[in-house]
């Protein structure tokens, strides 16, 4: 060299140096390039001989020679054994594939020193950079979790403005090498977009099932609670930090017998068994279950499957429900009682033309029970089982008529006579909702009716 301008290049130096030929450059341009392997080098060249050694190749190294008004740079290296020759080319065959590879590879890669500057990167990395208008051989655009000693780390991170719809999220892979880190990023825009319509459809379906008032808890396949209701809370008693901790089924269920809000089992494990098969049964098929609770509640307990291998319940207070049942079938029973305790003997007739109730004085009378009967009595059936009781009477077809009738109805009577010699009354009147009510009754004064 003479100044800082190369005069005359070898052939071999041109081409370790990857420069054209003709070219002639000068030493600022030459610096760089040398400093890849031979470390920091002064920025002008020293005018006494000087030696810099090879980084992380022992027995190489870079000379500095003056001759005159010139410089000659030389480098120098112990000889090569034949075998590492071979491996060396080996090695070099396989360089340029290895390139054109990670100048394929569509995720981000690159390599930092200690420092944490970048010192290789390939072509997706760049495009990464460029994405966000960051220079490649600058500091990484990725915040990367800090180091916590260990040789690997993962990082989720995103390009781009905090608030930006245009930022880019990637999960990066860090390894620790004896060079530094090197860094591995793939894009996950398509998880993030994934995980944020699940927690707006999530967040939408609690919207609309905070205002049912039937309780819901939704579990995930590994039995996890996703999903819960403010219902559920106000039903069981439940704390919502606890629900908010996504507890798992057997500690929701634990939890709900400790604070009495289910029936008391017998012994623990005979309940811990009896949970494990609410658990399968909800799992697959549709599972119900009343529970009579020891305050007096009763709730109803749905389980459904749930799709992904989840599980849904529904706990519904039905204690009204239960009670109005309760106090209706109490209603009935009193009134049943009432008709069984009446002379007469009734029959109700539905506007299909079936009997619906007789009482105790109606069985007496014709002797016939049709609650043993495992078919519903038909009008025709009970009108034919009193004629052959009765003697003649034109009154059977009428009573079967206007049962059967959807029209206008007004009430009206006809005497009967028992084969035995009996008189009876029959009163026939419409009821509302189109039934028929029928009386039977004996009477004293019609004694002397023909037969």
């Amino acid at each position: 060299m003479i100044g800082q301008r190369v005069a005359d290049i070898t052939r071999a130096a041109r081409n370790f140096l990857e420069t054209e030929p003709g070219d002639t450059p000068d030493w600022p341009s030459l610096r760089p390039r040398l400093e890849v392997y031979f470390g920091p080098l002064p920025e002008t060249l020293p005018a006494e001989p000087a030696s810099f050694s090879a980084v992380g190749a022992s027995g190489a190294r870079l000379l500095v020679r003056p001759e005159g008004p010139a410089l000659r740079l030389l480098i120098e290296a112990e000889p090569m054994a034949a075998g590492a020759r071979l491996k060396l080319q080996s090695e070099l065959n396989e360089l340029p594939r290895l390139r054109r590879a990670l100048a394929l590879v569509p995720c981000p890669i690159w390599q930092t020193d200690e420092t944490q500057n970048v010192v290789w990167s390939n072509a997706a990395y760049e495009d990464a950079c460029a994405q966000v208008d960051a220079s490649p051989t600058g500091p990484a655009p990725f915040d990367l979790v800090a180091p916590d000693g260990s040789d690997t780390r993962r990082s989720r991170t995103a390009l781009g403005a905090r608030g930006e719809d245009s930022r880019y999220w990637y999960e990066v892979q860090s390894h620790r090498n004896r060079d530094g880190w090197m860094h591995f990023a793939t894009n996950i825009d398509a998880i993030i977009r994934a995980e944020i319509n699940q927690r707006s459809f999530l967040q939408t379906l609690t919207r609309i099932f905070a205002h049912l008032p039937i309780g819901l808890a939704v579990f995930d396949r590994d039995h996890r609670l996703v999903l819960f209701n403010p219902a559920l809370i106000d039903l069981t008693g439940l704390q919502a930090e606890f629900l908010s901790a996504r507890p798992n089924v057997m500690s929701v269920f634990d939890t709900l017998r400790e604070g009495r809000m289910m029936p008391e089992p017998k012994n623990y494990k005979g309940w811990r068994e009896h949970l494990t098969g609410l658990i399968a049964a909800a799992s697959s098929d549709l599972y119900i279950e009343t529970w009579e609770l020891p305050a007096g509640l009763t709730y109803r307990i749905t389980g459904r499957p749930h799709p992904d291998a989840g599980i849904a319940f529904l706990f519904e207070d039905i204690s009204s429900e239960i009670t109005l049942t309760r106090r209706f079938r109490q209603e009935l029973d009193q009134a049943h009682s009432v008709l069984d305790s009446l002379e007469e003997a009734v029959a109700v007739f539905s506007p299909q033309g079936v009997l619906s109730f007789c009482n105790e004085a109606y069985r007496g009378l014709w002797g016939d029970d049709p609650d043993t009967c495992v078919a519903d009595l038909s009008v025709s059936e009970a009108t034919a089982s009193w004629q052959d009781a009765c003697a003649p009477s034109p009154i059977w077809g009428d009573i079967r008529d206007f049962v059967l009738s959807l029209g206008d109805r007004a009430a009206w009577e006809a005497p009967l006579l028992l084969r035995d010699g009996r008189p009876l009354l029959c009163r026939v009147s419409p009821m509302t909702g189109g039934a028929t009510l029928l009386r039977f009754s004996h009477d004293p004064r019609m004694a002397n009716v023909p037969g």
